[in-house]
């Protein structure tokens, strides 16, 4: 939706909420204008209803609205003697408008002096899920929102089995574009593998302001751009087109930022012709085809001594071929002088040679997962020439993410060597909005930028903060829990350090001060 029929829908709810309650207002001594005054009418039902008037923002913060808005309707009716669990329930089901027959229909005195106390233990119950419901959405949508490691892209960063907080602050949060949408969940509700939320109506894209930008390197989560499965993990050949919110979180590094030019000579990154500097935890990963003698490879005694933990192939077996899909340049150093390896080397897909797979999947860019570029990575404010060339690069961008995702209808086509945009000739386009480059370390086994593009600005989830539990598959028992990984940093320099003995500390003297802060209320 527009902003336009966005202003339409709120006059419009304006009007049904005068229409519905002016009569009640005055019989609690207000003036039935008061009623029609956007902002102003909720501050004064709040008041109406003996509530807080901060409960009003609450009401302006998509999908934490969806509950508050039914609570001051039953709040409302209650405020003039409709306490019945029928009366509730009509007021729900109704979506409000049985408030017109309280206001039309029936002679209700206003209770200036209602109780605020839940009449049944079940009521009790009610609210207090209700408002910590609210609570956790307000969290989770605007600042901290737990995330879990599912692949391996950034391995020896952050392992498979790593559970992060992810802060939506530090790029700034951004307003849910479903206004609809079942409180904390993704795409699809847990067990009952439905759509968690409806197509429409949806906010236009808004981005509160965050207190840093996104830098070379970063670790990020994103919507992946390219996502139109129903849900994440859905292997079938169904699909349709997600609002940029509901679309599958992924997590990368960004390698390239806007205003980059980078290109990918044998597996290794560089930008504007310099080689990419990667911060000492990274640890870029590549495959390797191993040469093998003597007795093979125990697979627990590699993950023991050299941390290497994805499955080992055998390529050929009369010879002793082996393909290590995952090993970082200080493992192959260490790998070398195993006993039963003859000798090791870098898989490296050649200069010129295609994969169709690869971005931006044109016969006229001969490149692959291990050579690719140069790609100029689109800056907000930039402007491109767009010919034949140049056209596979940013057509998605023109039509999609800068098109249809904003609400705006676009079509580009050719004729001959004629690009048109909606029929009238295009030579050259501005960017609306920053692009990035993302990249898993695990180079060979990472699907990114590579393969779908540019991740827009309007996709930026968050950035990840901290560890706060992580669980080794291949492990069990306590073992299973990575102790050294608990309240570790994700970012920064050096070997992680883990805080969970200070959380633990903290945690303790939480508890103490709880204790005696009861002990000493009970003998006052």
């Amino acid at each position: 939706m527009t902003i336009t029929q966005w202003l339409i829908v709120f006059i419009a709810i304006q009007i049904i909420h005068f229409l519905a309650t002016w009569k009640l207002y005055k019989k609690a001594g207000r003036k039935a204008w008061e009623a029609i005054i956007p902002v102003y009418n909720a501050v004064v039902l709040m008041k109406i209803i003996n509530r807080p008037w901060w409960w009003t923002i609450l009401l302006f913060i998509p999908i934490v609205n969806l509950i508050m808005i039914p609570v001051v309707w039953v709040e409302t009716i209650r405020s003039f003697g409709r306490h019945s669990t029928a009366d509730t329930w009509l007021t729900i089901l109704t979506l409000g408008f049985y408030i017109f027959y309280v206001n039309y229909g029936l002679d209700v005195n206003y209770i200036e002096e209602r109780s605020l106390k839940p009449r049944t233990t079940a009521g009790e119950w009610v609210s207090s899920i209700l408002f910590a419901v609210v609570a956790a959405t307000i969290v989770h949508t605007y600042f901290i929102q737990p995330f879990t490691i599912p692949t391996s892209s950034l391995e020896k960063t952050l392992l498979v089995g790593d559970f992060l907080f992810v802060s939506k602050f530090n790029y700034g949060a951004r307003a849910p574009k479903t206004t609809v949408s079942f409180p904390m969940v993704h795409d699809t509700i847990p067990g009952l593998g439905i759509k968690s939320y409806t197509n429409w109506p949806q906010l236009p894209y808004f981005r509160f302001p965050g207190f840093e930008k996104v830098e070379r390197n970063d670790i990020v989560v994103f919507n992946w751009p390219v996502d139109t499965v129903p849900f994440f993990g859905y292997r079938g050949n169904q699909s349709f087109k997600k609002p940029i919110d509901k679309k599958s979180n992924y997590v990368k590094r960004a390698v390239g930022i806007p205003g980059d030019s980078l290109k990918i000579v044998d597996g290794k990154v560089f930008i504007d012709n310099k080689p990419l500097q990667l911060p000492k935890r990274a640890k870029p990963q590549y495959s390797y085809v191993v040469q093998g003698k003597g007795r093979g490879f125990d697979l627990r005694s590699l993950y023991r001594t050299y941390d290497i933990t994805d499955p080992v192939q055998m390529i050929n077996q009369e010879k002793r071929l082996y393909h290590f899909v995952s090993l970082t340049e200080e493992t192959v150093e260490k790998f070398k002088n195993h006993p039963n390896v003859a000798s090791i080397e870098r898989v490296i897909s050649a200069q010129g040679k295609s994969s169709g797979s690869i971005f931006p999947q044109s016969d006229d860019y001969k490149w692959n997962r291990d050579q690719l570029g140069s790609i100029y990575i689109p800056e907000q404010g930039e402007t491109v020439a767009i010919s034949v060339e140049s056209l596979p690069f940013y057509k998605r961008i023109i039509e999609v993410y800068e098109g249809e995702e904003m609400g705006i209808d676009r079509k580009i086509t050719q004729n001959g060597t004629t690009i048109l945009l909606n029929g009238n000739p295009i030579k050259e386009y501005t960017f609306k909005q920053n692009y990035y480059f993302m990249m898993g370390d695990n180079r060979h086994n990472s699907e990114d930028s590579r393969f779908w593009g540019f991740v827009p600005e309007n996709h930026i989830v968050g950035k990840p903060i901290f560890i706060w539990m992580s669980l080794d598959s291949n492990a069990s028992g306590f073992d299973k829990i990575r102790w050294e990984r608990l309240f570790t940093t994700v970012g920064g320099d050096g070997k992680p350090v883990s805080y969970f003995s200070y959380f633990l500390i903290a945690l303790v003297i939480l508890i103490g001060i709880n204790f005696f802060r009861k002990k000493k209320k009970k003998s006052a």
